[in-house]
Protein backbone atom coordinates (compact mmCIF):
# COMPACT_ATOMS: atom_id res chain seq x y z
CA UNK A 1 0.00 0.00 0.00
CA UNK A 2 1.02 3.42 -0.93
CA UNK A 3 1.20 6.43 1.85
CA UNK A 4 -1.97 8.37 1.37
CA UNK A 5 -1.86 10.76 4.50
CA UNK A 6 0.24 13.30 5.23
CA UNK A 7 1.09 12.14 8.99
CA UNK A 8 2.45 8.49 6.68
CA UNK A 9 5.16 10.84 5.55
CA UNK A 10 6.52 11.51 9.34
CA UNK A 11 5.94 15.40 9.00
CA UNK A 12 4.94 17.46 11.68
CA UNK A 13 1.27 17.57 13.35
CA UNK A 14 1.00 21.76 12.83
CA UNK A 15 2.28 20.78 9.23
CA UNK A 16 -0.31 18.49 8.43
CA UNK A 17 -2.91 20.54 9.83
CA UNK A 18 -2.04 23.31 7.68
CA UNK A 19 -2.04 21.37 4.58
CA UNK A 20 -5.25 19.73 5.72
CA UNK A 21 -6.42 23.17 6.01
CA UNK A 22 -5.55 24.35 2.46
CA UNK A 23 -7.58 21.30 1.05
CA UNK A 24 -4.69 19.00 0.28
CA UNK A 25 -6.44 15.50 1.13
CA UNK A 26 -3.58 13.00 0.77
CA UNK A 27 0.17 13.62 -0.92
CA UNK A 28 0.51 13.77 -5.02
CA UNK A 29 3.02 10.76 -6.43
CA UNK A 30 6.01 14.05 -6.41
CA UNK A 31 4.86 14.79 -2.80
CA UNK A 32 5.20 11.09 -1.39
CA UNK A 33 8.83 9.89 -3.93
CA UNK A 34 10.50 13.84 -2.77
CA UNK A 35 9.11 14.27 0.86
CA UNK A 36 10.92 11.06 2.08
CA UNK A 37 14.00 11.68 0.01
CA UNK A 38 14.60 14.99 1.22
CA UNK A 39 13.92 13.99 4.87
CA UNK A 40 16.46 11.27 3.95
CA UNK A 41 19.28 13.74 4.26
CA UNK A 42 19.21 13.30 0.73
CA UNK A 43 19.93 15.63 -2.57
CA UNK A 44 16.86 15.12 -4.45
CA UNK A 45 16.59 15.72 -8.86
CA UNK A 46 12.99 15.73 -9.43
CA UNK A 47 11.01 15.96 -12.77
CA UNK A 48 7.71 18.16 -11.85
CA UNK A 49 5.73 20.18 -14.13
CA UNK A 50 3.26 22.86 -12.63
CA UNK A 51 0.13 21.83 -11.33
CA UNK A 52 1.31 18.42 -10.05
CA UNK A 53 2.37 19.87 -6.12
CA UNK A 54 5.53 20.53 -6.44
CA UNK A 55 5.81 23.62 -4.48
CA UNK A 56 4.48 21.69 -1.18
CA UNK A 57 6.76 18.74 -2.37
CA UNK A 58 10.09 21.05 -1.14
CA UNK A 59 8.50 23.77 1.14
CA UNK A 60 6.69 20.49 3.66
CA UNK A 61 10.45 19.14 4.08
CA UNK A 62 12.13 22.50 4.30
CA UNK A 63 9.55 23.07 7.22
CA UNK A 64 9.70 19.58 8.65
CA UNK A 65 13.84 20.21 8.84
CA UNK A 66 13.57 23.54 10.23
CA UNK A 67 11.56 21.89 13.18
CA UNK A 68 13.41 18.72 13.49
CA UNK A 69 17.06 21.03 14.02
CA UNK A 70 16.49 24.41 15.40
CA UNK A 71 18.66 26.89 15.85
CA UNK A 72 20.70 27.27 18.82
CA UNK A 73 21.78 31.22 18.61
CA UNK A 74 20.44 34.29 16.01
CA UNK A 75 21.04 33.05 12.53
CA UNK A 76 20.51 34.23 8.94
CA UNK A 77 19.04 32.46 6.37
CA UNK A 78 19.24 28.58 6.85
CA UNK A 79 16.97 27.54 3.50
CA UNK A 80 17.28 29.49 0.34
CA UNK A 81 14.69 28.62 -2.91
CA UNK A 82 15.44 30.25 -5.69
CA UNK A 83 12.94 30.97 -8.46
CA UNK A 84 12.93 32.20 -12.26
CA UNK A 85 10.40 34.97 -11.93
CA UNK A 86 9.11 37.49 -9.39
CA UNK A 87 5.60 36.31 -9.80
CA UNK A 88 6.31 32.84 -8.67
CA UNK A 89 8.53 33.72 -6.00
CA UNK A 90 5.37 35.49 -4.40
CA UNK A 91 3.42 32.31 -5.16
CA UNK A 92 5.77 30.20 -3.43
CA UNK A 93 6.52 32.27 -0.47
CA UNK A 94 2.46 32.57 0.05
CA UNK A 95 2.03 28.81 0.08
CA UNK A 96 5.38 28.43 2.56
CA UNK A 97 3.21 31.19 4.47
CA UNK A 98 0.23 28.56 4.51
CA UNK A 99 2.02 26.00 4.97
CA UNK A 100 4.25 27.15 8.29
CA UNK A 101 1.18 29.22 9.81
CA UNK A 102 1.13 26.93 12.72
CA UNK A 103 4.90 27.07 13.58
CA UNK A 104 7.28 29.91 14.58
CA UNK A 105 9.07 29.31 10.54
CA UNK A 106 9.87 32.59 9.08
CA UNK A 107 10.23 33.34 5.61
CA UNK A 108 10.55 36.32 2.82
CA UNK A 109 11.21 37.43 -0.45
CA UNK A 110 14.02 39.11 -1.92
CA UNK A 111 13.17 39.98 -5.79
CA UNK A 112 13.58 42.90 -8.15
CA UNK A 113 10.74 45.71 -8.65
CA UNK A 114 11.10 46.69 -5.13
CA UNK A 115 13.23 48.95 -3.53
CA UNK A 116 16.73 47.74 -1.46
CA UNK A 117 15.64 49.06 1.75
CA UNK A 118 12.66 45.88 2.15
CA UNK A 119 15.69 43.55 1.21
CA UNK A 120 17.70 44.79 4.25
CA UNK A 121 14.97 44.82 6.95
CA UNK A 122 14.53 41.56 5.71
CA UNK A 123 17.67 40.36 5.90
CA UNK A 124 18.08 41.92 9.61
CA UNK A 125 15.52 40.22 10.74
CA UNK A 126 16.97 36.45 10.91
CA UNK A 127 14.52 35.04 8.39
CA UNK A 128 14.53 31.13 8.65
CA UNK A 129 13.44 30.95 4.24
CA UNK A 130 14.00 33.59 1.96
CA UNK A 131 12.95 33.01 -1.51
CA UNK A 132 14.55 34.43 -4.18
CA UNK A 133 15.34 35.30 -8.21
CA UNK A 134 18.88 35.12 -9.37
CA UNK A 135 19.85 38.23 -10.20
CA UNK A 136 18.77 40.32 -7.54
CA UNK A 137 20.49 38.20 -4.47
CA UNK A 138 23.18 37.91 -6.62
CA UNK A 139 23.80 41.40 -6.48
CA UNK A 140 22.69 41.15 -2.47
CA UNK A 141 26.03 38.75 -2.27
CA UNK A 142 28.30 41.24 -4.40
CA UNK A 143 27.13 43.97 -1.70
CA UNK A 144 28.28 41.19 0.85
CA UNK A 145 24.69 42.06 2.49
CA UNK A 146 23.69 38.75 1.92
CA UNK A 147 25.74 35.65 3.96
CA UNK A 148 25.46 32.38 1.94
CA UNK A 149 27.62 30.68 4.96
CA UNK A 150 24.74 29.72 7.44
CA UNK A 151 22.74 28.35 4.20
CA UNK A 152 21.98 24.53 4.54
CA UNK A 153 19.42 24.04 2.10
CA UNK A 154 18.85 25.03 -1.88
CA UNK A 155 16.45 24.67 -3.46
CA UNK A 156 16.03 25.55 -7.50
CA UNK A 157 12.14 25.63 -8.81
CA UNK A 158 12.19 25.10 -12.39
CA UNK A 159 15.66 25.24 -12.84
CA UNK A 160 15.00 24.84 -16.79
CA UNK A 161 13.41 28.24 -17.08
CA UNK A 162 16.00 29.33 -14.87
CA UNK A 163 18.46 28.09 -17.35
CA UNK A 164 16.46 29.12 -20.41
CA UNK A 165 16.68 32.70 -19.02
CA UNK A 166 20.34 32.48 -18.85
CA UNK A 167 20.93 32.35 -14.84
CA UNK A 168 22.59 29.32 -15.06
CA UNK A 169 26.02 30.68 -14.15
CA UNK A 170 24.70 33.35 -11.38
CA UNK A 171 22.88 30.07 -10.14
CA UNK A 172 26.39 28.06 -10.09
CA UNK A 173 27.96 30.97 -8.40
CA UNK A 174 25.13 31.23 -5.76
CA UNK A 175 26.04 27.38 -5.36
CA UNK A 176 29.34 28.11 -4.58
CA UNK A 177 29.56 30.72 -2.47
CA UNK A 178 27.07 28.32 -0.17
CA UNK A 179 29.12 24.81 -0.53
CA UNK A 180 29.23 24.50 2.91
CA UNK A 181 25.32 23.52 2.77
CA UNK A 182 24.13 20.51 3.61
CA UNK A 183 21.26 19.33 0.58
CA UNK A 184 20.21 20.93 -3.04
CA UNK A 185 17.07 19.94 -4.21
CA UNK A 186 16.87 20.62 -7.96
CA UNK A 187 13.17 20.79 -9.36
CA UNK A 188 12.38 21.07 -13.34
CA UNK A 189 9.39 20.99 -15.82
CA UNK A 190 11.65 17.83 -17.45
CA UNK A 191 14.97 16.55 -17.08
CA UNK A 192 15.03 15.56 -21.01
CA UNK A 193 17.18 18.40 -21.10
CA UNK A 194 20.87 18.44 -21.84
CA UNK A 195 21.65 22.16 -19.84
CA UNK A 196 19.44 20.62 -17.05
CA UNK A 197 21.47 17.24 -17.23
CA UNK A 198 24.72 19.17 -16.90
CA UNK A 199 23.67 21.76 -14.38
CA UNK A 200 22.42 19.20 -12.24
CA UNK A 201 25.90 17.46 -12.27
CA UNK A 202 27.97 20.40 -10.57
CA UNK A 203 25.76 21.33 -7.99
CA UNK A 204 23.71 18.01 -6.50
CA UNK A 205 25.96 15.62 -4.54
CA UNK A 206 24.84 11.98 -5.16
CA UNK A 207 21.16 12.96 -5.85
CA UNK A 208 17.67 10.78 -5.36
CA UNK A 209 15.94 10.86 -8.87
CA UNK A 210 12.32 11.32 -8.68
CA UNK A 211 10.13 11.40 -11.68
CA UNK A 212 6.76 12.51 -10.86
CA UNK A 213 4.02 9.79 -12.69
CA UNK A 214 0.68 12.03 -12.10
CA UNK A 215 -2.05 9.18 -11.02
CA UNK A 216 -5.33 9.95 -13.53
CA UNK A 217 -6.54 12.11 -11.04
CA UNK A 218 -3.78 13.69 -10.57
CA UNK A 219 -3.34 14.76 -14.42
CA UNK A 220 -4.81 17.53 -15.60
CA UNK A 221 -8.38 17.34 -17.53
CA UNK A 222 -7.55 19.50 -20.82
CA UNK A 223 -10.00 18.96 -23.95
CA UNK A 224 -7.62 19.96 -27.07
CA UNK A 225 -8.78 20.94 -30.21
CA UNK A 226 -8.14 23.46 -33.06
CA UNK A 227 -10.08 25.93 -35.66
CA UNK A 228 -8.37 26.45 -39.24
CA UNK A 229 -8.46 29.81 -39.91
CA UNK A 230 -8.74 30.99 -44.09
CA UNK A 231 -7.17 34.99 -42.84
CA UNK A 232 -5.94 36.85 -40.41
CA UNK A 233 -9.70 38.19 -40.25
CA UNK A 234 -10.97 34.70 -39.85
CA UNK A 235 -8.92 33.50 -36.89
CA UNK A 236 -9.83 37.26 -35.50
CA UNK A 237 -13.92 36.22 -35.82
CA UNK A 238 -12.92 32.80 -34.44
CA UNK A 239 -10.99 34.21 -31.18
CA UNK A 240 -14.28 36.96 -30.84
CA UNK A 241 -16.61 33.82 -31.12
CA UNK A 242 -14.95 32.45 -28.42
CA UNK A 243 -14.25 35.76 -26.02
CA UNK A 244 -17.92 36.37 -26.42
CA UNK A 245 -19.24 33.18 -25.45
CA UNK A 246 -20.63 32.35 -22.13
CA UNK A 247 -18.63 29.20 -21.09
CA UNK A 248 -15.55 30.93 -21.87
CA UNK A 249 -15.73 32.41 -18.35
CA UNK A 250 -11.53 33.66 -18.13
CA UNK A 251 -9.32 32.66 -21.07
CA UNK A 252 -5.02 33.16 -21.48
CA UNK A 253 -4.61 34.24 -25.08
CA UNK A 254 -1.10 33.39 -25.99
CA UNK A 255 0.41 35.40 -29.19
CA UNK A 256 3.94 35.20 -30.41
CA UNK A 257 5.60 38.67 -30.26
CA UNK A 258 4.97 42.16 -28.41
CA UNK A 259 4.33 43.59 -32.21
CA UNK A 260 1.10 41.03 -32.89
CA UNK A 261 0.08 41.56 -29.04
CA UNK A 262 -0.31 44.99 -29.87
CA UNK A 263 -1.91 44.86 -33.07
CA UNK A 264 -4.36 42.17 -31.75
CA UNK A 265 -5.22 44.24 -28.53
CA UNK A 266 -6.21 47.58 -30.32
CA UNK A 267 -8.43 45.05 -32.68
CA UNK A 268 -10.06 43.82 -29.74
CA UNK A 269 -10.68 47.62 -27.97
CA UNK A 270 -13.05 48.08 -30.75
CA UNK A 271 -15.30 45.28 -30.67
CA UNK A 272 -14.95 46.46 -26.99
CA UNK A 273 -13.47 43.45 -25.14
CA UNK A 274 -11.97 44.05 -22.18
CA UNK A 275 -8.73 42.61 -21.46
CA UNK A 276 -5.53 43.29 -19.81
CA UNK A 277 -1.78 42.02 -21.35
CA UNK A 278 1.11 41.14 -20.17
CA UNK A 279 4.57 41.52 -22.40
CA UNK A 280 8.28 41.51 -21.52
CA UNK A 281 10.25 44.40 -20.16
CA UNK A 282 7.11 45.44 -18.43
CA UNK A 283 7.35 47.57 -15.22
CA UNK A 284 6.35 45.51 -12.00
CA UNK A 285 3.56 47.48 -11.27
CA UNK A 286 2.05 47.30 -14.27
CA UNK A 287 2.06 43.59 -14.48
CA UNK A 288 1.14 43.20 -11.28
CA UNK A 289 -2.26 45.64 -11.30
CA UNK A 290 -2.96 43.32 -14.75
CA UNK A 291 -2.35 39.97 -13.17
CA UNK A 292 -4.70 41.10 -9.90
CA UNK A 293 -7.52 42.25 -12.36
CA UNK A 294 -7.30 38.98 -14.28
CA UNK A 295 -7.27 37.39 -11.32
CA UNK A 296 -10.81 39.02 -9.51
CA UNK A 297 -12.51 39.14 -12.93
CA UNK A 298 -12.22 42.50 -13.53
CA UNK A 299 -11.07 41.66 -16.79
CA UNK A 300 -11.54 37.73 -18.50
CA UNK A 301 -9.29 38.24 -20.81
CA UNK A 302 -5.38 38.07 -20.53
CA UNK A 303 -3.32 38.41 -23.68
CA UNK A 304 0.26 36.99 -23.08
CA UNK A 305 3.72 36.59 -24.99
CA UNK A 306 5.08 33.55 -23.38
CA UNK A 307 8.35 35.43 -21.98
CA UNK A 308 5.73 37.70 -20.03
CA UNK A 309 3.82 34.77 -18.95
CA UNK A 310 6.52 32.81 -17.49
CA UNK A 311 6.23 31.89 -13.82
CA UNK A 312 2.40 32.91 -13.91
CA UNK A 313 0.26 30.89 -11.91
CA UNK A 314 -3.71 32.01 -11.65
CA UNK A 315 -6.67 29.52 -10.92
CA UNK A 316 -9.46 29.01 -12.52
CA UNK A 317 -8.42 29.77 -15.97
CA UNK A 318 -11.16 27.80 -17.85
CA UNK A 319 -9.68 28.28 -21.96
CA UNK A 320 -6.11 28.62 -23.07
CA UNK A 321 -6.56 29.70 -26.23
CA UNK A 322 -3.29 29.90 -28.73
CA UNK A 323 -4.34 32.73 -31.67
CA UNK A 324 -0.58 32.00 -32.30
CA UNK A 325 1.10 28.54 -32.18
CA UNK A 326 4.58 28.51 -29.76
CA UNK A 327 7.91 28.28 -31.21
CA UNK A 328 8.25 24.58 -29.92
CA UNK A 329 6.39 21.45 -28.67
CA UNK A 330 7.17 21.92 -25.06
CA UNK A 331 6.10 25.50 -25.15
CA UNK A 332 2.76 24.09 -26.05
CA UNK A 333 2.66 21.75 -22.81
CA UNK A 334 3.59 25.08 -20.73
CA UNK A 335 0.71 27.21 -22.14
CA UNK A 336 -2.08 24.82 -22.38
CA UNK A 337 -1.14 23.48 -18.65
CA UNK A 338 -2.93 27.36 -17.11
CA UNK A 339 -5.71 25.63 -17.56
CA UNK A 340 -7.30 21.87 -16.20
CA UNK A 341 -5.58 22.90 -12.41
CA UNK A 342 -6.62 20.93 -9.24
CA UNK A 343 -8.47 18.43 -10.61
CA UNK A 344 -10.54 20.73 -13.01
CA UNK A 345 -11.85 20.66 -15.99
CA UNK A 346 -9.97 22.97 -18.76
CA UNK A 347 -10.07 23.43 -22.69
CA UNK A 348 -6.98 24.35 -25.00
CA UNK A 349 -8.21 25.60 -28.08
CA UNK A 350 -5.55 26.82 -30.60
CA UNK A 351 -6.26 28.58 -34.42
CA UNK A 352 -4.27 26.90 -36.98
CA UNK A 353 -3.30 28.86 -40.41
CA UNK A 354 -1.46 26.54 -43.17
CA UNK A 355 2.20 27.71 -42.21
CA UNK A 356 1.12 26.39 -38.55
CA UNK A 357 0.55 22.97 -39.89
CA UNK A 358 4.19 21.55 -39.94
CA UNK A 359 4.04 22.83 -35.86
CA UNK A 360 0.80 21.17 -35.34
CA UNK A 361 2.75 17.76 -36.23
CA UNK A 362 5.51 18.40 -33.80
CA UNK A 363 3.01 19.10 -30.95
CA UNK A 364 1.06 16.31 -31.67
CA UNK A 365 4.16 14.04 -31.57
CA UNK A 366 5.40 15.08 -28.56
CA UNK A 367 2.13 15.01 -26.48
CA UNK A 368 0.95 12.21 -28.33
CA UNK A 369 -2.60 13.42 -28.90
CA UNK A 370 -4.52 13.69 -31.66
CA UNK A 371 -5.73 16.80 -31.86
CA UNK A 372 -9.14 17.18 -33.42
CA UNK A 373 -10.39 19.81 -35.40
CA UNK A 374 -13.55 21.72 -35.05
CA UNK A 375 -15.99 23.89 -36.55
CA UNK A 376 -18.16 27.28 -36.06
CA UNK A 377 -21.16 27.64 -37.80
CA UNK A 378 -20.88 30.52 -40.08
CA UNK A 379 -17.68 30.43 -39.38
CA UNK A 380 -16.62 27.12 -41.07
CA UNK A 381 -12.83 27.65 -43.02
CA UNK A 382 -12.98 27.96 -47.09
CA UNK A 383 -9.78 26.49 -48.68
CA UNK A 384 -8.59 23.17 -48.69
CA UNK A 385 -6.84 22.34 -45.35
CA UNK A 386 -3.25 21.35 -45.55
CA UNK A 387 -2.53 17.81 -44.26
CA UNK A 388 0.01 17.39 -40.91
CA UNK A 389 3.32 16.76 -42.79
CA UNK A 390 4.44 13.01 -41.76
CA UNK A 391 8.19 13.43 -39.55
CA UNK A 392 10.88 13.42 -42.40
CA UNK A 393 13.14 10.47 -41.83
CA UNK A 394 16.79 11.53 -41.12
CA UNK A 395 19.02 10.87 -44.05
CA UNK A 396 21.18 8.14 -43.40
CA UNK A 397 25.13 9.13 -42.98
CA UNK A 398 27.30 7.25 -45.70
CA UNK A 399 29.33 5.41 -43.89
CA UNK A 400 32.09 4.59 -46.79
CA UNK A 401 34.03 7.41 -48.62
CA UNK A 402 33.98 6.42 -52.98
CA UNK A 403 37.31 5.82 -53.79
CA UNK A 404 39.07 8.15 -55.95
CA UNK A 405 39.76 6.52 -59.12
CA UNK A 406 43.34 5.75 -59.94
CA UNK A 407 44.60 6.97 -63.26
CA UNK A 408 45.43 4.46 -65.29
CA UNK A 409 49.23 3.85 -66.24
Amino acid sequence: MGLHMFEELQLDDELCRAVAEMGFKKPTSIQMEAIPAALDGKDVLASAPTGTGKTAAFVLPACQYLLDFPAKKPHGPRILILTPTRELALQVQEQTQKIAAYTDITSGTIIGGINYGSDLDLLDSNVDIVIATPGRLFEHIEREAFDCRELEWIILDEADRMLDMGFGSVVGQICSEARWRKQTHLFSATLDSKDVERFALTILNDPISVEASPSRKERPKILQWIHFADTLEHKRQLLLHYLNSEEVQRSVVFIKTRERLAELAEWLQTQNIRYVFLQGEMPQDRRNKAIAAFKNGESPVLLATDVAARGIDIPDVSHVINYDLPRSADVYVHRIGRTGRSGKKGNAISLVEAHDMEMMGKISRFTGDTIKPQKVKGLEPKHKVAKIPAKKAKKKKATTKKMAKKPKK
